[in-house]
């Protein structure tokens, strides 16, 4: 008998035990889990992971064998702010009414929940290190900038020698400011002196304080937005020697409406020679491998802090950015492919799918996927769209559309100011200017992946068929309305 007592105070014993244990997994399993949202001034799809035979980027590649690297996704509008404030609020541009520098989306929708501010609603922590919401580059670096304060519990603004050096940044057109001309520094002394390397340091001591519980960081990296700046190592890596400007069509301008081409370079090239235009080429590659290697660090972090398996690592661009194209564009503000397209890397925890997806996807889906893979409320109107199916399958069915628009200013040659809007499909991009008073754009991908030939121009049958299916699906889009049915693109 008293075996038999003990013999069952054993089971007892064991099966607490393990019952125990299995509430402890499980309590693993349900803790939700981070992000880390990571962002990139003015980064092109200059990356070994898109194709570019000239980056340098063995870290931001690592992340996206990792996960999924969406080869075309597009921003709302491709400039600093607008494009911010829309991934942040999950709003487009015509909602928000942000379409330049200077105005704050509260002013149009103060009650919106940012993408942080939903996490924090969830319990997670929420912080922000470097540039998220839109700063003057490089006048703000080291203040709070255009920032949104309900999104945030807390906030660092490092401030590094790259700000103590400005005077001797090289600028090769000294009437206008480095924020805005081609500016470089081929700077002395090691990354944790410059202002990213600053980010990153400050990034991952607040990952090993905040480990044990939720977070949502946000990591905003300055580079390679001008003037471009990094320690010299990151120079050397690209010979000046060894690079070339883009190729385009001497008569590629022929064809394109004087709106299409951004106020902020009224003349190809700025009026500079090959020399100078390939070192500033040199200099943005070389801001794309420093950032790089900070990405670098946060991953390498990640792993070390034993993080990885639990957290949502998004990396993402504020848009696309022109190195010379069409016979010398520079910097952003064009709803050109080198501007609207820009990188969006995803890798979540116990993510399936993993490789490239080319599916048509926007930046307003970063918002509701996010929030959709955490598990967490949010608004239910918002535009964009979960990309979870692509997470797990990158090949799957997906009638994918994107708009990006852009705001151009009266200037010498514009009486008054004039919207552009671009609808990106599979196969076209289509783009009017003025909802076409002031021009129009019609790009087969398929046959001419670089836009040099506008379709528009003397349109033939199908090129008209093409448009007319266009236009409509393009102005409700931009307005941020919902379709009532999906878009089919092999009707195209």
């Amino acid at each position: 008998m008293k075996h038999y007592i003990l013999m069952i105070g054993f089971l007892v014993l064991y099966l607490i035990g393990t019952t125990g244990l299995k509430a402890d997994e499980g309590s693993v399993e349900r803790r939700a889990p981070n992000v880390l949202l990571i962002a990139v001034d003015d980064l092109a799809c200059t990356l070994g992971c898109y194709g570019d035979l000239i980056a340098q980027t063995p870290n931001i590649d690592r992340l996206a064998q990792r996960g999924v690297c969406f080869q075309r996704a597009y921003n709302q509008l491709p400039l600093c702010n607008p494009t911010r404030a829309s991934v942040m609020t999950g709003l487009r541009p015509d909602q928000i009414k942000v379409y330049d520098l200077d105005r704050h989306f509260r002013d149009e929708v103060p009650d919106v929940v940012t993408l942080s501010q939903a996490f924090q609603n969830a319990g997670h922590f929420a912080a922000r290190v470097g540039k998220i919401y839109h700063y003057n580059v490089p006048a703000s670096i080291g203040t709070d900038g255009f920032d949104d304060r309900p999104s945030w519990n807390r906030t660092v603004n490092p401030k590094g020698r790259d700000k103590a050096d400005e005077q001797l940044v090289f600028n090769a057109e000294p009437h206008r400011k480095i924020s805005g001309a081609l500016s470089w520094l081929a700077a002395d002394g090691v990354d944790e002196e410059q202002t990213d390397g600053m980010i990153a340091t400050e990034a991952i001591k607040i990952m090993a304080e905040k480990k044990d519980e939720p977070f949502f960081l946000g990591v905003g990296f300055f580079r390679p937005h001008t003037p471009y700046v990094a320690p010299k190592k990151y120079f050397d890596l690209y010979p000046v020697e060894s690079l070339r400007l883009p190729f385009a069509p001497q008569e590629d301008r022929d064809d394109i409406p004087q709106a299409a081409f951004a106020h902020n370079c009224p003349v190809p090239n700025y009026g500079l020679d090959e020399k100078l235009l390939l070192q500033a080429t040199q200099s943005y590659y070389a801001c794309v491998s420093f950032v790089d290697a900070q990405v670098g660090r946060l991953l390498d972090s990640l792993d070390e802090l034993e993080l990885a398996d639990n957290t949502i690592v998004v990396l993402w661009s504020d848009h696309g950015y022109h190195l010379g194209e069409h016979n010398g564009v520079w910097q952003k503000r064009t709803l050109f492919e080198q501007s609207a397209r820009a990188p969006l890397i995803i890798k979540t925890p116990g993510q399936k799918g993993r490789g490239v997806c080319r599916r048509i996807v926007e930046f307003v889906d970063i918002y509701p996927t996010l929030a959709d893979v955490a598990e967490i409320d949010f608004p239910k109107n918002l535009p964009g769209r979960s990309l979870r199916p692509l997470l797990e399958e990158p090949l799957a069915a997906w009638d994918g559309l994107a708009v990006t628009q852009i705001l151009r200013p009266a200037d010498k040659r514009l009486e008054k100011p004039v919207m552009g809007c671009s609808l990106r499909t599979e196969r076209y991009r289509f783009t009017e200017w003025a909802d076409g008073r002031e021009g129009v754009e019609l790009y087969d991908h398929h046959a001419d992946p670089n836009e040099f030939n506008n379709l528009a121009i003397n349109p033939d049958s199908k090129a008209i068929q093409v448009m007319n299916r266009l236009r409509p699906l393009l102005r409700s889009r931009a307005s941020g309305a919902i379709p009532t049915t999906p878009f089919n693109p092999r009707r195209l």
